[in-house]
């Protein structure tokens, strides 16, 4: 004989209703996802992008995407050169190609020279055959002068490219600061917001060209030129303005995660500026 309240609470009782796998599954959910935490922690600790460096000393990199372009970048590297200030610039390939002289122009100055891919796709969108072939197209076009330093279109990543670019021997650079110069704000309004926000370790992110733009009126690189200008007139006495991995030398590297959400639909919304959209297989596929 049973006794009714015993029978009755196991009656009701999910758990023990359920089959000795169903068991087993429940006890190893816990497990489960500590290791999957344990697992994006060790990844993002080891090979997540690298925002800005936690250091004291007075240090800022201003980094340039995008490029080369033969218009802006030669402008560009003329008001540096006027400040003493040294950049890194993530190049396509793409670019490269068609401006050798300008590569071999900024390394002879002293700036760094990374890598953003070839022509300038989602990473996230693309296979991992593909996300090699970017990588190491855009190496090949860059040749001697490129540094191991890998900056992913749009900021877009995911496990999958931090993975590959880590595994290709790059470290993934991104950035705590910009001037939203992929709009059509002035060089005021620009170098203000960048004054307001950098910091001792701050990686400034700006572009010298733009591949693929929201409106064709934001193409002009000229406002974001004359902002570094500002930049550099009001706070190149209070910093020293180096390349990454001189910044990389000065302190500690703070990562952010190679984990989150990825907007599909904004690299599919540009139009072609400098170069032609990337051509996406349809959603939910890769090519």
């Amino acid at each position: 004989m049973t006794y009714d309240g015993i029978s009755s609470a196991r009656a009701s009782d999910p758990i023990t209703k359920k089959s000795l796998s169903a068991k087993i599954r429940t006890g190893l959910a816990w497990p489960r996802s500590f290791t999957r935490y344990r697992l994006r922690a060790w990844t993002d600790k080891r090979i997540g992008p690298i925002s800005y460096v936690r250091t004291d000393e007075p240090v800022v990199a201003l980094t340039f995407d995008d490029g080369p372009n033969p218009r802006f970048t030669p402008q560009l590297m003329r008001v540096l050169a006027k400040h003493g200030a040294h950049a890194t610039f993530f190049m396509l390939g793409t670019m490269a190609r068609r401006h050798p002289g300008i590569v071999r122009e900024i390394a002879e100055q002293g700036h760094a020279i990374g890598n953003h891919t070839s022509d300038h796709p989602s990473l996230p969108l693309v296979s991992r055959r593909e996300r090699w072939r970017q990588i190491r197209s855009c190496s090949r076009a860059l040749g001697p002068y490129e540094q191991k330093l890998f900056r992913p279109p749009y900021g877009q990543r995911d496990v999958g490219s931090c993975m590959d670019a880590a595994i290709l021997g790059y470290s993934i650079i991104v950035w705590d600061a910009h001037a939203f110069d992929w709009l059509d704000h002035d060089a005021d309004w620009m170098a203000k917001h960048m004054i307001s926000h950098i910091h001792p370790g701050s990686i400034i992110t700006l572009h010298d060209a733009v591949h693929n733009v929201i409106d064709e009126r934001y193409a002009d690189r000229s406002p974001t030129i004359r902002a570094v200008d500002l930049l550099l007139e009001e706070k190149g006495r209070e910093y020293q303005f180096v390349t990454v991995p001189e910044l990389l030398r000065r302190g500690r590297v703070n990562r952010q995660t190679c984990f989150g959400d990825v907007n599909k639909e904004f690299p599919r919304s540009l139009k072609p500026n400098d170069g032609p959209i990337y051509p996406y297989a349809p959603d939910g596929e890769r090519k």
